[in-house]
């Protein structure tokens, strides 16, 4: 893991993503209070986070395990003047433990999948008020039948990965009526992740040329980003955006 969180370190992200795609997705949702409060799931060094608080003028906490990355969002915040907005959790979503109906919305992109895509949708649920909101970021499946060698990759790594339609399912299965959804650009992948993170493994490639295991791990992450850029017709990370329904 330390060789992990070297390799993402100070990334603007630490996942596909853009502020322009935060941006849509909270403009699809409507009847949000003047100043909500928002709730932000595995926010990493929080990019997203800091555009919530500028797009909302509500409150967001942000919660993660990993502490350099809340300390990388607290100098944000502080150096956009949003200190009085942002507040930061150091803790587990496993673990959360937040009143119910806490919350006017919840967001997650590319952080879901650590707890699963239905599990998270169910287990969320409850912190939030009644019609309230989540928005998250799922990788999905875009057609059927993917290469062989992609299809191994996400068995390995991710092997609850479903397509758009079947997400649909769980949405409304797990008590949410869906906004929309739409699909993350090629740009989202790249600009603030996948082209930092290639210059970072470069870098390290020197620092660790004699250090069998962590030249593996440094391959599994170009394994990764190769694979998007053959494949990227095939998945994506994918916007869904859904309101709390009641279920009586």
């Amino acid at each position: 893991m330390d060789i992990f969180f070297e390799i993402h370190q100070d990334l603007p992200r630490e996942g596909p993503g853009c502020n322009e795609a935060t941006r849509k997705a909270f403009m699809m949702i409507s009847a949000m209070p003047s100043q909500p409060l928002i709730l932000d799931v595995g926010c990493g060094p929080g990019a997203q986070t800091l555009e919530l608080a500028k797009l909302s003028e509500g409150y967001v906490i942000g919660v993660d395990n990993h502490l350099p990355f809340l300390k990388q969002l607290k100098t944000k915040a502080r150096e956009a003047r949003l200190s009085d907005r942002i507040k930061t959790l150091n803790g587990s979503m496993f673990e959360m433990s937040f009143k119910e109906g806490s919350f006017d919305l919840i967001w997650a992109e590319g952080s879901i999948y650590i707890m699963g895509f239905e599990k998270g949708l169910k287990n969320w649920r409850h912190f939030l008020k009644p019609g309230g909101f989540l928005s998250v970021t799922e990788v999905s499946w875009l057609k059927e039948n993917p290469p062989q060698e992609l299809y191994d990759f996400w068995m390995r790594g991710y092997p609850a990965i479903k397509n758009i339609q079947e997400n649909q399912a769980l949405i409304q299965k797990c008590g949410y009526k869906e906004i929309g959804y739409f699909l993350l650009e090629e740009k989202a992948w790249w600009d603030d992740y996948y082209n930092p993170l290639e210059k970072r493994i470069q870098k390290l490639r020197q620092k660790y040329r004699d250090d069998k295991e962590a030249l593996l791990q440094l391959d599994e992450e170009s394994y990764e980003i190769s694979l998007y850029r053959r494949f990227s017709e095939w998945y994506s990370y994918v916007f869904y955006i859904m309101k709390k329904q009641d279920m009586d």
